[in-house]
């Protein structure tokens, strides 16, 4: 909660030529309203009970700046909420911007540890509830204290002892609900955590539906909904149920008890030869800042929901992301495409090592088959070359340069990547291949897409390549989406071509086509290939067998074949291209 009220701050600080006005002018216009006006009433009244009269000359003037005084403080509202608007538009844009900062920063491993919908619910919460929360400080908060004050200056040229009351009750006050306040904090954290977790279920739940459907689970989902939903039902009457009747229950009494003491002044100030003008003012003041200790509970409910949700985000901002730029990185010193893994250890979390010393040098240009049992480490060996993931010990060198010491983003630009399980954005087809080049002309897609066979199913849609291919790709199917992210690596024209399981989701025939455009592509570019299917690898330059990460052959699959090793073994247990998982394992247990 302290980290988000640093970054509000923050933002007040950085756009104080709105906060200023924003903040104060409509609190000189609550002095006008609840204060000034309330005065000159007062005034008017002491002078008809000190024989004025009420002949239209003598009231005219009160009436006059009574009524000038209204439109005056209505003027500086307008103006203040003109700049208020403009703090909070800006503030909010600079929050969102730096949410998403703030995410594109974490690495791979703080993904997979949030909900996308609970994350998504936090970092747009952390930029809206600005709003809120500087609403509050300039309506409630300033706007209340600053007039506050005024009516001491005020109270004090009538009788000092009328404003030493007044501000020791408040002081009480506020001294009796803070620990109050401070137990209440606990319980909307535990609120707001449950809300979150009820956001992230459903985003989980949606984004899996047909899983939901297939399984027949709707019923089983739904249950878990209600059970989330009636927990947060649950904590939330709890933290509003502790202000009602915990703290408001001690605010009603003292601002009852402030105002009946500031009435007794008023009538004994009047009694004493101050005036009914006394009496009016000291009871309108006392019972417009009473009305501030009876919302002080209100006003820090606002302050801390709005800081709260906000805080939940910031929380996340504390776990630092493990994988980050050098301090000072070097710069790209070629495009040379070679790939050596030196010594390399890695271990995911909480797990034994999954390479302890591997050796892996693949010469510029080289086309790298990586295959093996599911397991083995391919997948990961691709992933830690992209640094979704830092390794542990040792070092991975491309061009002879340490990745490590690259920025990620000059890293990544050498390498073009198709994933097992390509993902989609909510986009056009035309933009999901884009997005490996924005700056790629309408040819240079096209030529991208026809390559790897997308023409053959985007050309028979209505919309074409301006068809929005849903949440994940959802209205494609799995070979599409591959070929789509086949169409993407083509684009990117990058010197290394990682390609994990790249061609599974095809049908043979449609595998033949791609085949011979990813054989093109990778001409004169250093490829590692991950592959299952091992028909897809047979013709590369080396093939490396990983068995629980340890490299246990390599070479031609010719050589492979002669060796009778685990190799031959996999090859004469595919069936149509597949591993045959259990004569494999029972072969070679």
């Amino acid at each position: 909660m302290l980290l988000a009220l640093r970054y509000y701050g923050r933002e007040l600080v950085r756009h104080r030529w709105l906060t200023a006005p924003a903040m104060l002018l409509p609190a000189l216009g609550n002095i006008g309203i609840n204060y000034i006006a309330p005065l000159i009433v007062a005034k008017l009244v002491g002078h008809i009970a000190d024989g004025g009269g009420t002949a239209l000359g003598s009231l005219l003037p009160y009436v006059v700046a009574f009524a000038g005084v209204l439109l005056l403080a209505e003027a500086l509202w307008r103006v203040g909420l003109h700049f208020l608007n403009r703090l909070d538009a800006r503030g909010i844009e600079d929050l969102y911007v730096i949410g998403m900062d703030e995410l594109f920063a974490k690495d791979a491993t703080f993904f997979h540890d949030n909900f996308a919908g609970s994350l998504t619910k936090r970092v747009l919460s952390f930029a809206s509830r600005f709003e809120e929360c500087v609403d509050t400080l300039t309506f409630s908060v300033v706007g209340s204290f600053v007039p506050l004050i005024f009516g001491s200056v005020v109270l004090w040229s009538y009788e000092p002892l009328l404003v030493v009351g007044l501000l020791t009750m408040i002081a009480l006050t506020a001294l009796c609900v803070l620990p109050l306040i401070r137990r209440r904090q606990r319980l909307v954290d535990q609120r707001e955590e449950a809300i979150a977790q009820v956001s992230g279920h459903v985003a989980d739940s949606l984004m899996n539906m047909d899983t939901v459907r297939a399984f027949g689970a709707e019923e089983r989902e739904a249950a878990e909904h209600r059970s989330r939903v009636a927990e947060s039902r649950r904590l939330t009457l709890r933290s509003w149920d502790y202000g009602n009747l915990r703290i408001d229950t001690l605010v009603a009494p003292m601002s009852v008890l402030t105002n009946a003491m500031g009435l007794l002044l008023a009538v004994t100030l009047g009694g004493g030869g101050h005036g009914v003008e006394a009496v009016v003012v000291a009871f309108t003041y006392y019972s417009n800042a009473t009305r501030i200790m009876f919302e002080f509970n209100q006003i820090y409910r606002r302050l801390e929901s709005s800081m709260t949700e906000a805080g939940q985000f910031t929380e996340l901002l504390l776990s630092q992301p493990t994988v980050l730029d050098a301090p000072s990185p070097e710069p790209l010193l070629s495009e040379a495409a070679g790939v050596r893994f030196e010594q390399v250890t890695f271990a995911h979390a909480g797990g034994r090592p999954l390479f302890d010393g591997l050796d892996l040098d693949v010469r510029a240009g080289a086309k790298i088959g990586l295959v093996g049992r599911s397991g083995g480490g391919k997948t990961t060996l691709g992933r830690l070359l992209l640094r979704m993931t830092d390794i542990d010990a040792g070092r991975i060198l491309i061009g002879g340069q340490d990745i490590s010491k690259l920025r990620q983003a000059d890293l990544r630009s050498l390498i073009g990547y198709v994933p097992q399980d390509p993902a989609m954005f909510h986009r056009s087809l035309r933009d999901n291949i884009a997005f490996a080049r924005p700056d790629a002309t309408e040819a240079e897609i096209r030529r991208a897409a026809e390559a790897a066979h997308v023409t053959e199913f985007a050309d028979a849609l209505a919309d074409g390549f301006d068809t929005m291919v849903g949440e994940r790709g959802v209205k494609l199917s799995g070979g599409q989406r591959q070929r789509v992210a086949l169409a993407r690596a083509i684009l990117r024209d990058a010197p290394i071509l990682l390609l994990d399981e790249a061609t599974s989701a095809l049908d043979s025939e449609s595998e033949v086509l791609v085949q011979k455009a990813l054989w093109h592509l990778m001409e004169g570019r250093t490829a590692l290939v991950v592959a299952h299917r091992l028909s897809t690898v047979a013709g590369m330059d080396r093939l490396v067998v990983l068995d629980h990460g340890r490299i246990v052959e390599q070479g031609t699959h010719e050589q492979l074949l002669a060796t009778e090793g685990a190799y031959a073994k996999l090859w004469r247990h595919q069936s149509g291209g597949f591993l045959d998982g259990a004569r494999e394992q029972a072969d070679l247990a």
